[in-house]
């Protein structure tokens, strides 16, 4: 996990190495152990105000296709700058009309040591349809609950970053590691 700060100079760097006419405006750079995902708005294609949803949802699939297509070269420099930067990854999307489309993104194995009924769980979301695979249902599970626990991970995140905050001011803090000398016993 980084900090705040940390987030707040990712997000500082992207912003500024970016070419100015690449979006129309940063709106998210996140960040985790493996992958920093770079989201930015582009300008929605032009349509009457009329026009069908079909007309208005292939619009924005092409405009969306072509932003990717005219802006791989940039794009993929400013990722190998950061990946070597950051040692992270570099992933990708838009936002354009109120959709979002996320680009070839990582998609991390989970080391999982699940028992039975754990799988069972799983196994059951897929015998529902809800999933595919375990991976499937492993990752709706964590959707699901990161949906409806928004608050508590908050609390959480905050409270990881006062731990690093007063790590960071502890006696391991300093490059000065020498002991302090004992005092004078009467």
């Amino acid at each position: 996990m980084i900090t705040i700060e940390q987030g707040e100079k990712l997000r500082g760097w992207f912003a500024g190495r970016l070419p100015d006419e690449l979006f129309d405006e940063l709106t998210e750079v996140s960040v985790d152990r493996e992958e920093i995902t770079v989201i930015g708005r582009i300008p929605e294609p032009r349509l009457t105000e009329d026009a069908p949803a079909a007309e208005r949802e292939a619009a924005l699939e092409g405009r969306i296709q072509e932003f990717r297509e005219r802006t791989r070269e940039d794009r993929m420099a400013v990722a190998r700058e950061a990946e070597h930067r950051f040692r992270r990854k570099v992933s990708w999307g838009v936002e354009c009309g109120g959709r979002r489309a996320l680009f070839t993104h990582v998609a991390a194995p989970v080391m999982t040591r699940l028992r039975q009924p754990e799988r069972q769980v799983l196994d059951t979301l897929i015998a529902g349809g809800v999933a595919r695979s375990r991976s499937d249902a492993l990752a709706w599970c964590v959707r699901l609950v990161q949906r409806h626990t928004d608050d508590w991970l908050a609390e959480l995140r905050d409270s990881l970053e006062h731990v690093q905050r007063v790590r960071a001011q502890g006696p391991d803090a300093t490059a000065d590691h020498h002991t302090p000398p004992e005092e004078d016993e009467e």
